[in-house]
């Protein structure tokens, strides 16, 4: 068995197509563009490229974006002054900021002080806290994102076992919940989990948010799976040159599993998709 790729980068354009519309059609009905602000801290070399891409997305689509640059030796305080002027911004509906923050600030007081109706990365505990009573606002948009490439190949969920590989708030854990509401049966699974492999092998499907290069190998997966790959990993190979890997064994795991994300063009494309429909959801709710 070869395993069927799950094309990210195609469902993100179809899925972008759909958002351009409802923008225009918000324009059309308003006056003005949503408005994206993300705010980066520092010079993380990463960080300006994810923002850049999703600059670009912003554009394709038709809503404004701006990127707000400071220094790494800002304060913890000075962010907060940022901050508090876009939460007063109206031309601004959804604030995004570009994690990693330097040392120095705290991520989560942070993330606290984002109005929450502008929370689009929905990290927010107001949208956490909504999400996880089953009164979800704004959802955090790689697990979104995860949820649309399973249903693009098992749009019923019902009964299906589950393993979510990882429980951050950013992914793993809200991944686990959202496919709950879909009627999985989900095991969350992480470091401490005795026989990973052996609690892998029962999923029918398989989504792996660890961050540690292609643990996963083919005998954690079940025959037939559908397997999320949302890790990501800048490896240095021998040569020095770069490369990106996921969680997953790409080479073994496409040989057993049923379907399969690549990385790169799997979930990320996705992320960034539901960011741009987390700002429009947000801009129709001002």
């Amino acid at each position: 068995m070869v395993a069927t790729l799950i094309d990210g980068r195609a469902l993100a354009t179809n899925l972008r197509q759909e958002i351009a519309q409802d923008v225009e059609a918000f324009q059309k009905a308003r006056g003005y563009v949503p408005g994206l602000a993300a705010l980066l801290v520092g010079d993380n070399p990463a960080s300006h490229v994810y923002v850049n891409s999703k600059r670009k997305a912003c554009a394709q689509v038709g809503i404004r974006s701006d990127v707000h640059l400071l220094p790494a030796t800002s304060t913890q305080a000075q962010v907060l002054e940022k901050i508090d002027a876009l939460n007063a911004d109206e031309r601004i509906h959804g604030i995004l900021i570009q994690l990693p923050l330097p040392t120095s600030i705290d991520t989560s007081t942070i993330i606290s002080h984002i109005a929450p109706h502008k929370d689009v990365d929905a990290l927010h505990p107001q949208n956490l806290g909504l999400l996880f009573s089953g009164r979800p606002n704004l959802v955090p948009c790689t697990p979104l994102g995860c949820l649309h490439l399973i249903q693009s190949v098992v749009p019923k969920l019902d009964g299906k076992h589950v393993v979510v590989v990882g429980r951050s708030l950013l992914v793993g854990r809200t991944t686990a919940l959202l496919l709950s509401f879909q009627n999985a049966t989900v095991v969350q699974a992480h470091s401490h989990t005795s026989n990973l492999a052996q609690e892998c092998q029962r999923a029918d499907i398989l989504v792996t948010a660890i961050g540690k290069p292609e643990l996963i190998t083919a005998d954690y997966v079940k025959p037939g799976a559908v397997v999320i790959d949302v890790g990501i990993t800048r490896v240095t190979q021998p040569g020095g040159t770069i490369s990106i890997k996921g969680d997953i064994a790409f080479d073994e795991v496409s040989q057993v599993a049923g379907f399969l994300t690549p990385v790169p063009g799997g979930v990320g494309p996705m992320t960034i998709a539901y960011l741009l429909k987390n700002t429009l959801t947000a801009a129709l709710k001002s």
